[in-house]
């Protein structure tokens, strides 16, 4: 297979019919590492806000197992996907993010604007630093599947297009990123987790490789001062480099497709491994297309909501 034979084939694709099999492509042969790059990104940009970020610092998820939130968070949406999002499988996946989710309250808005890092994080990371930059297809496939999640988790005003979740969340940026202590908390420790990835004598130099990538508004509303100069432009040219590097190997096989390595399960997961153990004797939340007509948890409810939960 040639190295762009895939991307010719999904070009004459129609995303709102083949928006699955499209992300999986993307998530599992054109850009597995770099869709996880974005993600990690992703997460960053959720502690930028303070509602968010002091929910997240009050649960201590990531003081007392942040190998384990992380994974369970990449994994969780990995799940949903695998057999079809409307699958037994896929649905069984979100009923579960459901009931760990039914413990907190949050905005809808708050909950909105993470699903839109989810989906505009890895299309920024992908254009920028991967190896050649989304077409058309997979930029509304991203979409596509932010959007049915949000469906299956019960949020209200769930963009349905790439272009409407940018404008929500760089809207939702200017207006709400702002300094908290909390901030630097929950991104120090998962910085550490990043690092952590490493040989300890680089550890130190991994920390500050995520922060060389960041923009101002970010870095200054989590705490963190701009990395020097010359770090920022050596590790852009390093990434550059191996985007240089990628685009001369050949296309990978479906036969090999890339899939998540858990660090906290080295030996295989299922799905009720996924999340707090608190989550798994609780009463399962069905995803919004499942929820009966007059459903007795209000969190359920059709009508628009103004709180919502926690998404990482």
């Amino acid at each position: 297979m040639g190295r762009y034979s895939r991307l010719r084939r999904i070009q004459q694709m129609d995303p709102q019919q083949d928006f699955e099999q499209i992300y999986r492509w993307i998530i599992h042969y054109e850009f597995p590492s770099d869709y996880l790059h974005g993600t990690s990104i992703a997460f960053l940009r959720d502690y930028g806000v303070p509602r968010i970020s002091r929910l997240l610092d009050r649960t201590q998820e990531f003081e007392r197992a942040g190998q384990k939130r992380y994974d369970d968070t990449v994994l969780i949406t990995y799940e949903m996907v695998r057999e079809g999002m409307d699958s037994e499988h896929g649905l069984a996946a979100a009923r579960h993010l459901n009931r760990i989710h039914g413990r907190y309250r949050i905005p809808n808005e708050d909950f909105l604007y993470v699903l839109a890092t989810t989906v505009v994080g890895p299309k920024r990371w992908i254009d920028r630093f991967g190896w050649r930059r989304l077409c058309e297809q997979e930029t509304e496939s991203l979409a596509l599947v932010g959007q049915r999640m949000g469906e299956m988790m019960g949020i209200s005003g769930v963009p349905g297009t790439y272009a409407a979740f940018e404008r929500l969340h760089d809207d939702y940026e200017r207006e709400m990123f702002a300094y908290d202590p909390a901030n630097r908390r929950v991104a120090a420790a998962t910085l550490r987790i990043m690092a952590s990835w490493y040989p300890a004598p680089v550890r130190r130099l991994a920390s500050r490789v995520p922060l060389a990538v960041l923009d101002e508004p970010l870095l200054t509303a989590l705490g963190f001062r701009p990395e020097p100069r010359r770090l920022r432009t050596a590790v852009h040219r390093v990434l550059r480099a191996r985007a240089a590097l990628i685009r001369l190997l050949p296309a990978r096989p479906e036969r090999f497709p890339r899939r998540p390595k858990a660090r906290t399960y080295p030996f295989g997961w299922t799905l009720d491994d996924l999340g707090p153990h608190w989550a798994h004797s609780r009463t399962p939340a069905p995803p919004q297309d499942e929820a009966p007509e007059a459903p007795s948890v209000p969190a359920r409810s059709t009508a628009p909501r103004t709180s919502r939960q926690e998404t990482r």
